[in-house]
Parts: structure tokens; C-alpha cells; sequence
């Protein structure tokens, strides 16, 4: 029987190495779990509070729970565009999480990310929002209509739709409700819309690099209406700022989608997190925090939410970008060559 061990070692010898390679293996998936792991997340700027303050920290926790690994989360906000921009000269996010659709279709061409986004939760989209406007306490200019924003006499202010995925949804709003809502009679809707757009940009007094940088300006008292997603004021006006939430009488469903970059989240090693994180932002704890700083659910039409009193008016027609022919068609009209709102901004710069 001895001569089934190795020489020398005994079956006490043997033992005590089929011990010891045991415990190697057992310290090795120790140290795989106690493991610091690693994610990135490219972010828009409006979100930023509810994941630094809530999401983030409850994920580590959860991923904590889950797998015994401790987790470090690197972020970066900016305006979308411009992460957009980021990913596609190679900043190495995991994780992207943007104002919309337009912006993602940029990354997927780039072939960075390579999965069918679309078929997760909710088509994948995170959260949702309403284009409406701000006006001081009391509405003192009596906005009421989008035609009372290219009146003579009114500052408006919305980012800069070059740099800031919520100037192109407000923007699309304002270009989107003329289409819908023409005056009685109008022959040609989409002149009219065109025309309505750039006698709004007219009236713009300031064109910041995202949304929040909006608000600033805003709060600095310049402007005396601002076009801007709900859930920018909301927050603020439950801790008393002195505006005014007005909804318009037709509006954009705003959609904010959040995707793996699939080219990073593996060259990183980082999908499983990476996904992990992604359904996380569909769960009731993160849908909660979100709802808190002001978005609507991705999962629940918006009329059959509260408008947090956020906004005053009857309940507006609403509207969505597959309604203005999908993201691609939309950006050409509006924000192309040819589209309404280049050519307004050429026009308006030649008259001056």
C-alpha cells in the first residue's frame, strides 16, 4: 500500500499535502471574494444627487450582500453630449448612463456597445420626465402658452443643444407642439413650427452647457422663464425657491436610457457588475430615489402620475419622440444641416 504515495512523504506526508492544497484553494476563493472590484459610470449631470446620495451607495451595499466584494464606483458628470463625446475619444465607462436615445445611437455606431440595449426593462429606459417651464413666483409674465415665449420683452433660457441632451429635448418640445398644436387654419404646420422655434431662440438670453448650468443662471435671477425638465425644479421648489412650475399646453415625454458598454464592461472585467448595476437602477429602491429628485417612472404612463404639484395647468398633451418619427428622423429635422433649429440660429445671426 505504501507504494500508492509518493516517496518519501508516508501517508501522513500525503495528508498533510492533500490538506495543504486544499486550504491553497480554499484562501485562493477567499481572496477572489474579498476582492475590490472595480465600475465606471458615465453620467448626464441632472441625475447626479440621487446617485451620489442614494443608488450608488445602496448598490454597494446590495453587491456587498450578494457576493462578498467590496465595491469602488468611479463617476463623471457632465452635460450628455459631451460624455457622449468622452466615451466615443475613450473614456473607458462601464456603465452610460444619458439624457437620450440620440446619444446611445452614437456609442452603438461606434461599436462600443454591441448588445440590444432596448430589450431590457422598459426598453431600457431608466427614467422619465416632462419638458416644462419655470417662471418666477406667481407667473408675473403670464406664461401660458408656448406663442407667450417669442412674445417681445420675455428672457428665455434653455442649454445649449451642441453641448446638452435636455436642450434638445426642450427644443424638441417647443418644435414638437407646433406640429401638434398649429393655430386654427395653419396650412403648413411644419413652417409654423420651424417659425415658432426661432422666434423663441430669439427671445434666449443665455445658452449654458447642460441643464443644471441652466438652473444656475436661472437662480441668479436672469431669465424670466426657463425651459427645463421637471424634475430640475422640483427638488427646488419643495425647499421653497421662489418659482413657478407652468406646464405648457402640449409637451415632450422625456426618456433617459441607461445601457453596458459592452467593449469596456469587458475589457474591464466589469459586465457582471455592469449589469448588476443597470437592473439595479429598475428596482423599487432606485425608482424611489429618482422619484424623489423629481422624475417619473419609466414603468407608468405619465397621466397616471401625480404631477407632484409640480406642475400647475390641466393635464397636457403629451407626446414622444417616436411621435416626431424616432431619434434619427427628429435630429435631422430640427438639429441637422437643414434642420429648424440650425437654420434659425444661422438666420438670427445674420440679422444681428
Amino acid at each position: 500500500m505504501s507504494g500508492d504515495f509518493p516517496v518519501g512523504r508516508g501517508r501522513h506526508g500525503a495528508w498533510f499535502g492533500l490538506l495543504w492544497g486544499i486550504g491553497l484553494l480554499l484562501f485562493s476563493d477567499t481572496m477572489a471574494i474579498a476582492e475590490t472590484r472595480e465600475l465606471v459610470i458615465a453620467s448626464y449631470s441632472v441625475p447626479k444627487e440621487a446617485y451620489e446620495k442614494q443608488i450608488i451607495p445602496a448598490f454597494q451595499a446590495h453587491w456587498k450582500a450578494k457576493t462578498g466584494q467590496d465595491l469602488r464606483i468611479r463617476t463623471s458628470y457632465s452635460a450628455s453630449g459631451a460624455q457622449t463625446r468622452a466615451i466615443l475619444g475613450g473614456f473607458e465607462a462601464d456603465v452610460a448612463a444619458l439624457s437620450l436615445e440620440g446619444d446611445l445611437a452614437q456609442i452603438v455606431k461606434a461599436g462600443l456597445i454591441t448588445h440590444d440595449w432596448k430589450k431590457g426593462p422598459n426598453r431600457g429606459i431608466v427614467t422619465t420626465s416632462l419638458v416644462v417651464w419655470g417662471t418666477r413666483k406667481g407667473n408675473p409674465k403670464g406664461i401660458k402658452t408656448w406663442e407667450d415665449l417669442a412674445k417681445g420683452g420675455i428672457d428665455v433660457l434653455y442649454p445649449n443643444p451642441k453641448t446638452s441632451g435636455g436642450a434638445m429635448w426642450d427644443i424638441l418640445a417647443i418644435y414638437g407642439a407646433g406640429l401638434r398644436q398649429p393655430p386654427p387654419g395653419t396650412a403648413n404646420p411644419p413652417s409654423y413650427a420651424a417659425d415658432l422655434l426661432k422666434r423663441i431662440q430669439k427671445n434666449v438670453k443665455v445658452m449654458d452647457k447642460s441643464g443644471r448650468e441652466s438652473v444656475t443662471t436661472f437662480e441668479r435671477g436672469i431669465g424670466d422663464v426657463i425651459v427645463t425638465y421637471e424634475n430640475e425644479l422640483v427638488p427646488r421648489v419643495k425647499i421653497g425657491r421662489p418659482y413657478e412650475i407652468v406646464m405648457p399646453p402640449a409637451t415632450i415625454l422625456i426618456e433617459n436610457p441607461v445601457a453596458v458598454v459592452d467593449r469596456y464592461a469587458d475589457k474591464h472585467r466589469a459586465r457582471d457588475v455592469a449589469e448588476a448595476f443597470v437592473a439595479f437602477l429598475h428596482e423599487a429602491q432606485a425608482q424611489r430615489a429618482f422619484a424623489e429628485l423629481g422624475f417619473r417612472s419609466a414603468a407608468e404612463r405619465p397621466l397616471d402620475q401625480p404631477s407632484a404639484g409640480k406642475a400647475t395647468a390641466a393635464a397636457p398633451q403629451i407626446f414622444s419622440i417616436e411621435d416626431l418619427g424616432g431619434w434619427e428622423s427628429a435630429s435631422a429635422q430640427v438639429f441637422g444641416p437643414q434642420g429648424a433649429w440650425t437654420k434659425a440660429v444661422e438666420e438670427l445671426a445674420r440679422s444681428r
